[in-house]
C-alpha cells in the first residue's frame, strides 16, 4: 500500500520514459516529471496500420513535431488491442535497456489495485509514476492553462454533451467553466473529449497547424489536423 501511495511523487531523482499521447494530461504529467526526474523519451502507441495514434488519433508528423519541440526520442510502435499489452512491454524493455527506471503517465482517476500499468511497469522491472494521480480535476486544467500550456479540441463525444461547434476550441480558464456550466468533466476523463497540445513551457517553439474538415463517426466528431509547412 505505501509504494501505492508513492505513485504521486516516485519520479523523484529517477530516469523515465514518459506515455504520451499529445493531449493536455499526458504533457502536464510530462511537464511536473521533468521537474523532477530526467526523461529518456516518449512512448507513442500507434494504430495497426501506423498512421494515427492510438488514443488520440493524431498523424506521426504531428507527435514527431511535439517530441522534436520537446526534445526527446519516440518509442513507438503499431498494435492492434490484442497484441497492445505485448508491444507495449517491448518498448517498456527497449527504454530500460536506455536507463528508464520508471515509467510516467498522465493517469488521474486509476484505482490503488488492479493498475494496468503497474502489471505491466512490475513485469519489465520499472517503477510507476502518476503525477496527477488524484488531482482535483479542475486543478489539473487550471494549472495546465496558467503554466501556459496551449490545446485544442480535437475529438468530441456527441453522446456526452460535446458539441460538433467545441472542436478547434483552445484551453481557457472561460472554456473550462463553460464545460463545467454544461455538467462536463473538464478534464475529458469520461470520455467526453480529447486535446492536442501545440504549444507551452517544455516546448522550445509552437507547432504550426492547420485544421482540416470536420470528420463524424457514430457518436463521435474528430478534427483532423495537419502539420502546417
Amino acid at each position: 500500500m505505501v509504494e501505492l501511495k508513492d505513485w504521486k511523487n516516485n519520479v523523484h531523482g529517477h530516469r523515465f520514459i514518459a506515455s504520451f499521447s499529445g493531449g493536455k494530461d499526458s504533457t502536464l504529467a510530462l511537464f511536473k516529471a521533468m521537474k523532477a526526474g530526467e526523461a529518456v523519451g516518449l512512448i507513442v502507441m500507434m494504430e495497426e496500420e501506423g498512421k494515427r495514434s492510438r488514443s488520440h488519433g493524431m498523424p506521426p508528423e504531428i507527435i514527431r513535431a511535439q517530441a522534436s519541440s520537446i526534445g526527446l526520442p519516440i518509442y513507438a510502435a503499431a498494435a492492434s488491442w490484442t497484441d497492445y499489452e505485448k508491444v507495449f512491454i517491448g518498448l517498456l524493455e527497449k527504454a530500460k535497456k536506455q536507463g528508464a527506471e520508471l515509467l510516467v503517465t498522465g493517469d488521474i482517476d486509476i484505482p490503488e489495485h488492479g493498475c494496468w500499468h503497474e502489471k505491466v511497469t512490475n513485469d519489465v522491472g520499472l517503477k510507476l509514476g502518476m503525477p496527477l494521480w488524484e488531482m482535483d480535476h479542475r486543478a489539473v486544467v487550471e494549472e495546465f492553462i496558467d503554466l501556459g500550456f496551449v490545446s485544442v479540441v480535437v475529438t468530441v463525444n456527441l453522446s456526452l454533451g460535446m458539441r460538433e461547434d467545441d472542436l478547434g476550441r483552445t484551453f481557457t480558464h472561460e472554456y473550462v467553466k463553460e464545460l463545467e456550466a454544461r455538467g462536463i468533466d473538464p478534464c475529458g476523463e469520461g470520455g467526453e473529449f480529447h486535446t492536442t497540445v501545440i504549444d507551452g513551457p517544455i516546448f522550445k517553439h509552437p507547432i504550426p497547424v492547420r485544421k482540416c474538415d470536420v470528420i463524424k463517426d457514430g457518436d463521435y466528431a474528430f478534427l483532423p489536423l495537419e502539420l502546417e509547412q
